[in-house]
């Protein structure tokens, strides 16, 4: 039984693809930008006092993402943080496929506009390989987190990986996909 494809992923091959073909000038459809990885990460300082916030943080997550997350341990020990190496300090998931397509859809229709006094997200988060980092401060923006339930408000991080290995075919890829960017302003000289 074949999975239905999520509409922005059928969007994207139908409409999206070839018009990005004619505006970067990419004759091969296998060279054209797309989504590779969205890694959906949480550090969180407070689990070397209090255990269970890794417990709800992977419940949260998981409830967000659709897919089991794996908890993050520290590489060294440092003492003035009060961190042992192989201590559990963080939650993580990489969705890829059919996941990542479904992921990408709620966080630009849904998410993101459930943000108070939401503007748009910065263009200057690209890492010049092609991948933007999205922080986000309230990981109950998400409507699949029962509020009830929370006991602190975390923030998360986002990474969208791109097959691009420049920056502004990846902006172009995530602005025809609907990623609300916030638009420049041009001062005007007077």
């Amino acid at each position: 039984m074949a999975k239905e494809k999520s509409r922005l992923q059928v969007k994207y091959e139908n409409e999206i693809r070839p018009e990005l073909m004619k505006e970067l000038g990419i004759d091969n459809i296998m060279a054209v930008p797309n989504l590779t990885k969205i890694v959906v990460n949480s550090g969180l300082g407070e689990a070397k006092v209090d255990r269970t916030a890794i417990d709800d943080m992977m419940r949260d997550i998981a409830l967000i993402t659709g897919q089991k997350p794996v908890a993050t341990r520290s590489r060294k020990a440092i003492s003035n943080f009060k961190i042992r190496e192989g201590m559990d300090i963080g939650v993580k998931v990489t969705l890829r496929r059919d996941m990542m397509w479904y992921f990408m859809d709620r966080l630009i229709s849904i998410s993101l506009p459930r943000i108070k006094d939401f503007r748009g997200i910065p263009a200057k988060a690209f890492d010049r390989n092609g991948n933007y980092a999205l922080g986000m401060n309230e990981h109950t923006v998400f409507p699949e987190v029962d509020t009830t339930q929370v006991t602190k408000i975390r923030g998360l991080q986002i990474v969208i990986c791109t097959s691009s290995d420049n920056d502004e075919h990846a902006f172009k890829l995530l602005e025809k996909l609907g990623m609300p960017f916030v638009k420049s302003k041009k001062k005007n000289k007077s």
